[in-house]
């Protein structure tokens, strides 16, 4: 019996790789840039299995182009680029990779916070464009961290491994999230409290809520002016949940202090995107899940739930199980 084909729409290690030759042939766009579309489609067409990114846009097309597809497993948290209901209508089995990189990104996510409360980017930059001139009294002057109050938009595994961390530095915990989780508030002394009352009361606002027609530009215009003069927001969820034109007005006018951004609405952000003329903008290029152990955990779970779904059985991390039941119909 012939091996089944799976295709990697991006470099990953060959560590990886091996563990998947042993089940399947391989095929792998060698490159660390997104797969061309053209090549994409032409790959889909005959593969049993996709390993794609967060990058990758799995639509209809793809979709129904992969005739021999049964599963499509995304090396990432989030799903928002693979259409679902297309894969459920033709029994395409979809996994993510939740949980392991969990305390990487909420490493990362408190890392962004403390950054952008300290100006370290912005102090650093002018060391070494030879700005520093003296000490004085205020310069390069933040924002406390420790004993502020921290909002948390979206209390997933992500929202509330970075309230074990800010527990570290006594601060008062607020969440918002579709539902309450009892469990958080009991172990870490979270408050639920509603959107609005979290964004007036909040000195850090952090958003990890995913992106959802619901949260798309969830933070706009009116959410900034609720927020106080002194507060500082970071997104580590998804681009399109912030309005950016709101988000630089708001920095630009000074009605927030300063933001911290691992995710942009269009990625790469482009060099001449108005936010990045902000002093008080602390970007980063997406890089939330990137430490070596996490991407290598995120990328063995994609691998195994091919490995599984190839072979029969059901993959680890199914985003919906309703696919496994359509998946052995079809």
């Amino acid at each position: 019996m012939a091996k089944p084909y799976v295709f990697i729409t991006m470099q990953i290690p060959n560590e990886i790789v091996s563990l998947l030759e042993k089940v399947a042939h391989v095929g792998m766009w060698e490159a660390d840039i997104p797969c061309p579309r053209d090549k994409l489609l032409e790959e889909a067409a005959k593969a049993d299995a996709l390993f794609t990114m967060v990058v990758d846009r799995i639509d209809e097309e793809v979709l129904r182009t992969g005739q021999n597809l049964k599963l499509v497993a995304n090396m990432a948290v989030g799903y928002d680029n693979i259409d679902l209901k297309t894969a459920k209508q033709l029994g395409i089995m979809v996994t993510n990779t939740p949980d392991v990189l969990s305390e990487a990104t909420a490493d990362l996510t408190f890392a962004l916070l403390m950054a952008t409360a300290r100006r370290l980017v912005e102090a650093s930059l002018a060391l070494y464009e030879g700005k520093w001139t003296s000490w004085s009294p205020m310069y390069m002057a933040g924002q406390d961290v420790y004993g502020k109050t921290l909002g948390i938009v979206g209390m997933g595994r992500i929202g509330e491994a970075v309230a074990r961390r800010a527990k570290g530095f006594d601060m008062e915990i607020l969440y918002h999230n579709r539902h309450r989780k009892p469990d958080a508030e009991e172990k870490l002394g979270a408050t639920y409290c509603s959107f609005e009352q979290l964004l007036q009361q909040a000195d850090f606002v952090v958003s990890l809520a995913p992106l959802t027609p619901e949260t798309r530009h969830l933070f706009g215009r009116r959410e900034f002016e609720l927020m106080k003069k002194t507060a500082i927001f970071i997104n580590a969820s998804r681009g399109p949940v912030v309005d950016e034109d709101a988000l630089y007005h708001a920095l630009k006018e000074k009605q927030i202090w300063a933001a911290g951004l691992d995710v942009f609405q269009q990625e790469p952000v482009p060099i001449d995107h108005p936010l990045l003329t902000l002093p008080n903008l602390v970007p980063l290029p997406h890089i939330g899940s990137a430490s070596i152990p996490a991407r290598m955990a995120m990328a063995r779970l994609a691998a195994e739930n091919i490995m599984l779904g190839l072979s029969g059985q059901k993959p680890k991390t199914l985003i919906d199980e309703a696919m496994w039941t359509s998946h052995r119909s079809r």
